[in-house]
């Protein structure tokens, strides 16, 4: 097997494929944030957990509401955090969604935001060498899947859709 890195991302070749994972860039990031001993993520996102803005919370106004949800003081923690999450969808795809909805808050984040966004660092600490397999056969079969849930983001109230496409056995969007 021949082994070679670029762009933080380790390149594995053998007679049935190429291998592609950032396990070290994983490996870095956990243990940056201290999260190298904690309780793995079965999931990348709480599945009931719906995160909304800090203008939809003051636009809801709910007096019975728990107000721990404070928008963060250091709003460049989760933005770089966050950015390092999207440079590892490159090669982790299970996250992408996720990182997706993560990404929506950027400019403000809260607490919650914060909070899910460790949950995937915890998420790829259960598997840091996951990444995409690119056989050497493949039988030049395109396979398409698509998802969508109705009314499921709960400020504008629109669906959220998903895709995948396939080419043989390799992933290709």
């Amino acid at each position: 097997m021949v082994s070679e890195l670029f762009l933080s991302i380790e390149f594995a070749r053998t007679k049935v494929g190429i291998v592609m994972n950032q396990r070290k860039y994983t490996s870095k990031l956990i243990l940056e944030l201290g999260l190298g001993g904690s309780k793995p993520a079965c999931s990348p996102l709480d599945a009931n957990q719906r995160l909304t803005s800090i203008e939809f919370d003051k636009a809801v106004n709910d007096p019975d509401k728990d107000d721990s949800d404070k928008p963060l003081t250091d709003i460049n923690k989760y933005q770089r955090l966050v950015g390092r999450l999207l440079y590892l969808t490159m090669t982790r795809v299970d996250i992408s969604f996720a990182v997706q909805v993560l990404s929506q808050f950027m400019h403000a984040p809260k607490v919650s935001h914060m909070e899910a966004a460790l949950r995937v660092v915890r998420y790829i600490n259960c598997s840091p060498g996951l990444g995409l397999f690119m056989p050497s056969q493949s039988n030049h079969l395109l396979t398409a899947y698509c998802d969508s849930d109705w009314g499921t983001c709960p400020q504008t109230r629109r669906f959220v859709t998903g895709y995948l496409v396939k080419f043989g056995d390799a992933l290709v969007s």
